[in-house]
């Protein structure tokens, strides 16, 4: 057996198992994949030429960074066909269907004003600019990604620092992001209530291409696959 992903283009395959638990069996029945379902592989193509964050618009206009390891877990339907968020160009407009990463990682897109069956707007790539922040006068670095997963609040609303400009000041309000991800931050001095200034941008040279998708036909009808999940599918 092989990994769906790893499947030549042309060749019939045979779905054998699914690894990764209900909620990735789930995700694939959503797509028409189950075990015993027969498909061909019609190409395996990179999502785009940008590696970085992007912008979406989402509930009341609101917009949103997001990084690109969660954007690559959404999948949006976009005229009766479903397919990965990153599939969307800028301006293109699809509904959430599947987040693929349980409990915890819809409600981190709640709290961006993205949530499952919701319409969201595909705005445009952001290059992944290194952001300098200050913290206790100490200087902190991070890409624009990773500053998506803290909020402070304006205006009776959360947002990402990615939207202070240069010189402006707040509290940090939240992390929305796994434990891991938490305590890294804490050790940079990032927590809850700690005032955190964006001191400057530094642009980023070109991200090279990266990523990838599988088209299949199963019976007919074209399904796109993101490569997170091709790769927990295997067949012969």
């Amino acid at each position: 057996m092989k990994m769906l992903a790893e499947v030549e283009p042309e060749v019939m395959v045979t779905v054998k198992e699914i690894g990764g638990g209900s909620e990735v069996k789930g995700n694939l029945a959503d797509l028409g994949i189950s075990e015993g379902t027969e498909l061909t592989v019609v190409a395996t193509e990179p999502v785009h030429v940008h590696a970085g964050p992007i912008a979406l618009k989402a509930a009341a206009g609101r917009e949103a960074v997001v990084a690109r390891g969660w954007a690559d877990k959404v999948y949006v339907e976009k005229g009766g066909e479903t397919l990965p968020l990153l599939r969307l160009e800028n301006g293109d407009k699809g509904t959430i269907k599947t987040l693929e990463g349980g409990k915890t990682f819809e409600d981190n897109f709640s709290e961006l004003g993205i949530d499952k069956g919701g319409e969201v707007e595909f705005v445009r790539h952001l290059a992944d600019d290194t952001l300098v922040f200050k913290i206790d006068d100490k200087e902190i670095s991070m890409g624009e990604g990773q500053a998506s997963k803290v909020l402070i609040e304006r205006d009776g609303e959360f947002i990402q620092i990615n939207y202070l400009g240069e010189g402006d000041k707040a509290k940090i309000s939240k992390i929305i992001g796994g434990d891991s991800l938490k305590e890294k931050f804490e050790l940079l001095g990032m927590v809850e209530d700690k005032e955190i200034t964006l001191v400057r941008k530094e642009t980023s040279p070109p991200s090279p291409k990266r990523g990838s998708y599988v088209l299949a036909k199963i019976g007919g009808q074209l399904v796109t696959i993101g490569r997170g999940l091709a790769e927990k599918v295997r067949v012969e």
